[in-house]
């Protein structure tokens, strides 16, 4: 079923996003709404869909549990920053309360926890209109239902109770808000919007983590839902056996009551929990070992995202951050990090390379084609000599693991110092008098203080004077050539060197070329889109904050995106057997200028792929009929010459494990469907350069 739904979804949101952006300009301010309200309902189906398909896999008892400890104080600061704007955007006051008394973490599936706080809490506010909602959190000694031995058994229960001012629940509608579709009258369908899947959901979600959900609601007056779950999950056949036995217990309460009533429900098939070491909490992942200063960052703050697998070196990056004037925020994932750097908008990052899941040179590429987060100075720590990679991808700089005290405080006074300026240097090696000047003229503003050199020695000089933050040379000196002055540049800055972008009007020769991609960041050869092209390498290297630039430098930035070095003249092979995500996944590539070939099955993308002269890489659909993805991924990497074809598998079913399944079978990476464009891009970047290297 989800492959059915998510296939044709698929191309829906692909395309209506294309004609959303209207790259062409050919459509009008109301085909353009048109298009936007085409891709918003896409999504509020996708939502829909999803929410049937969790619900699906509870029932039928596919859903497995991933139990580890989350803190209290990072369920508060999460629910906090999600909930507190809108709490002032609607007017309303918003509190959370938590025992002291609790201890400080509690053990279950932190992801599933969150999903129900939300779900209550999204509830509260949707049906709130004046007063308030409040989120208690403690210890209850009472007030489940009575026959629910996994609470009974329990040494400590803790409620989650969401109050709010609303417009409450009558009394004989109590026992049918929690049933799949269902709200109190068609009335608040009407005025409030919603499917009613939110607490049939919460219901199920928690009833697997061993509790129940309780309500004690007035109309006019607002409700109480409370999620009581057990202080520590017990993972183990008698537990489920007794879950079993109470499946389903809804608790719920007449109105101006304290004493809820409880309406059975079918018993479910159990799930599986699963012990892991590292959970995520909505947008954090905690191994618990380290406590971080997220509840403490106040505006004007500098703050630095460690984004680190290793908790004990986690710790010690904290520590170093500390010391030189930051306050630290740690990610253990990739997903994690992209999170909270959205959400915290960090002065600086640290990243690991050897990430799970979402590995760090994926992390690094996203951040740096987000235009909103690339300014950010990213600190690359890697046990490999990845620095010439990284650099150009747009790191601020590159340390090798293993890192002494002082190689990390230097590390971290370079960010804190490049931070704090709000002029970026940058020199300008030019020996054509109108040509610098243009140059200038196309990298100059307020933010951005400019150095110009006609010769090699003038450039030397500078650089031995002052501290520039990216270097733009012409290949042709009088004095010297522009590969000898790039060499003299390495000499002296090290492993910390500045970035340097060739931009120049010559054909260079393969020995040229190849020489040059070792030492330079970036080669421009000079044609109609290559000022764009320098204006976004130089804001790159300079991280400068888009919104900083004139409209018009921001325009040209927006139209580098469709002329991607990266991805311009590759070639792409698709092979999946729903014409409507072939021609939806073309249309999104070959804006950026990928050739796109197509096979409808697995046979003939084999048969297609040995006819090619050239092939980058290949989107792999999984679910196809005679010879699935798996076989057909198996059967490519069983020829010599695809050993190391980028290959990514485009999989409607979203299963835990499949991305493992994929990875085993042969493929180079994995993302499901719909396909978000800008990962797949980023993925394709990633594989392409990483087979370059090979």
């Amino acid at each position: 079923m989800s492959h059915e739904l998510r296939t044709p979804l698929n191309s829906l949101l692909i395309l209506s996003q294309q004609l959303a952006d209207n790259p062409e300009g050919n459509l009008s301010e109301k085909q353009v709404s048109y298009a936007q309200t085409i891709r918003a309902a896409g999504d509020d189906l996708l939502t829909l869909i999803n929410d049937i398909l969790d619900l699906s896999k509870i029932e039928s008892g596919t859903t497995s549990i991933d139990l580890g400890r989350v803190r209290f104080r990072d369920i508060e600061d999460d629910v906090e920053r999600t909930f507190q704007q809108i709490a002032q955007q609607k007017g309303l006051d918003f509190s959370i309360q938590v025992d002291q008394s609790l201890p400080g973490t509690i053990t279950t599936d932190p992801t599933r926890l969150q999903q129900i706080l939300k779900n209550l809490l999204s509830n509260a506010f949707k049906f709130t209109e004046t007063g308030s909602v409040e989120l208690r959190i403690g210890a209850m000694s009472s007030g489940w239902s009575d026959d629910n031995e996994a609470l009974n058994r329990a040494p400590t229960v803790v409620a989650f109770s969401v109050i709010d001012t609303g417009i409450g629940i009558p009394e004989e509608k109590q026992s049918i808000i929690f049933e799949a579709f269902q709200q109190a009258d068609m009335d608040t369908s009407r005025r409030f919007g919603g499917t009613g899947l939110g607490l049939s959901i919460s219901r199920e979600i928690a009833r697997l983590l061993g509790g129940e959900i309780g309500v004690v609601s007035t109309p006019g007056t607002g409700s109480t839902f409370t999620l009581y779950v057990p202080l520590t999950h017990e993972a183990s056949a008698a537990a489920d056996a007794a879950r079993e036995d109470t499946a389903g217990s809804t608790a719920l309460a007449a109105p101006g009551s304290t004493t809820p009533v409880f309406v059975r429900q079918p018993a479910r098939p159990r799930a599986v929990a699963a012990l892991t070491s590292e959970v995520p909490l909505a947008d954090s992942d905690e191994h618990n070992q380290v406590d971080d200063d997220r509840t403490a960052i106040e505006d004007g703050d500098a703050t630095l995202l460690i984004v680190e697998d290793d908790p004990v070196f986690a710790g010690i990056l904290l520590e170093a951050a500390r010391r030189n004037g930051f306050k630290g925020l740690i990610a253990y994932r990739g997903e994690t990090a992209l999170a909270l750097a959205r959400r915290y908008r960090p002065t600086a990052i640290t990243l690991d390379l050897g990430l799970p899941s979402l590995d760090g040179w994926k992390v690094l590429d996203l951040l740096k084609h987000d235009r909103s987060l690339r300014h950010i100075p990213v600190q690359v720590i890697s046990g490999g000599d990845h620095r010439q990679r990284a650099m150009t991808v747009g790191a601020f700089g590159l340390l090798r693991k293993p890192a002494e005290s002082a190689a990390l405080d230097e590390a971290l006074r370079s960010l804190m110092d490049f931070a704090r300026r709000q002029t970026r240097h940058l020199l300008i090696v030019e020996d054509d008098e109108r040509e610098r000047l243009a140059i200038a003229d196309l990298l100059g503003a307020d933010d951005v203080e400019i150095t110009r050199a006609g010769t090699g020695a003038e450039a030397m000089q500078a650089l031995r004077e002052d501290t520039f933050h990216c270097v733009v040379l012409d290949l042709g000196l009088p004095d010297m050539t522009g590969l000898q002055l790039i060499r003299r540049i390495r000499e002296i800055s090290g492993d910390f060197g500045v970035p340097v972008i060739v931009y120049t009007g010559r054909q260079l020769s393969p020995a040229e070329q190849g020489e040059l991609e070792r030492l330079a960041e970036t080669i421009i050869v000079k044609d109609a889109h290559s000022p764009e092209r320098l204006l976004d390498e130089a804001s790159l290297f300079l991280h400068r904050m888009d919104e900083r630039m004139p409209e018009a430098k921001r325009r040209a930035l927006r139209e580098t995106e469709r002329h991607d070095p990266a991805l311009e003249g590759r070639t792409v092979l698709i092979v999946d057997d729903d014409m409507r995500n072939i021609f939806a996944l073309s249309s999104a590539l070959e804006r950026y200028g990928i050739r796109i070939q197509y096979a409808e099955n697995g046979r003939d993308g084999i048969d297609q792929l040995a006819q090619m002269e050239a092939c980058d890489a290949v989107l792999m659909d999984i679910m196809m009929p005679e010879m699935d993805g798996y076989e057909t991924i198996q059967r490519i990497r069983g020829r010599e010459r695809f050993a190391k074809l980028p290959i990514i598998a485009l999989t409607a079913k979203a299963m835990k494990g499949d991305r493992e399944k994929c990875i085993e079978a042969g493929a180079s990476d994995y993302i499901t469907k719909p396909v978000n464009i800008e990962q797949l891009l980023s993925l394709l970047r990633v594989n392409f350069y990483a087979r370059e290297l090979v």
